[in-house]
């Protein structure tokens, strides 16, 4: 076969191979943490109405708000949905005696101390900050969290305190 027709034949399939690379490689990447046990708060939030305080038991005692223990979901998953793929996770952790590695959704800078029992105990709802997380399967990062443009807005419509070494300790 003749060298020249070969030549922008090699071009072609070398700009498409290139062209496949980059489109493949540039596909949209998860930007949040996967989770060890899918767990929806849709379901648990949403359709059986359980309470954020029930699993976040620390918003009302300090800074942070908590993770339940494998003890907390077994409570109820020994008998509901017990055959269930990642209830049949859980009950493994739980008979090897490990605690669930949840993974934190929502994290603040290093430089900003945030403290969820001066909100709660204003009444200030889960909501007001992490949105309708009953109408979803799988948390995503709040984005507005990290922007302190959203926080003194919101001091300002509760006339809290925007003394700067309320968040910057």
């Amino acid at each position: 076969m003749n060298q020249n027709f070969l030549y922008p034949l090699y071009i072609i399939l070398f700009v498409g191979f290139t062209a496949l690379l980059i489109v493949v490689g540039c596909e949209r990447q998860p930007t949040h943490p996967r989770q060890p046990i899918d767990f929806s708060h849709k379901v648990h939030v949403g359709e059986y109405k359980i309470d954020c305080e029930y699993c976040h038991s620390g918003v009302r005692s300090g800074p942070v708000a908590g993770i339940p223990s494998v003890q907390t979901c077994m409570g109820c998953h020994q008998l509901v949905a017990a055959t269930e793929p990642e209830i049949m996770k859980l009950r493994e952790i739980w008979e090897r005696g490990e605690p669930i590695r949840w993974k934190r959704v929502n994290v603040v800078a290093d430089f900003v101390y945030f403290d969820h029992y001066p909100h709660v105990s204003e009444g200030i709802s889960c909501e007001t900050c992490h949105g309708d997380v009953g109408q979803k399967d799988e948390l995503l990062p709040t984005p507005h969290l990290h922007s302190m443009t959203w926080c003194v807005d919101c001091h300002d419509t509760y006339e809290a305190s925007k003394d700067c070494m309320i968040c910057h300790r």
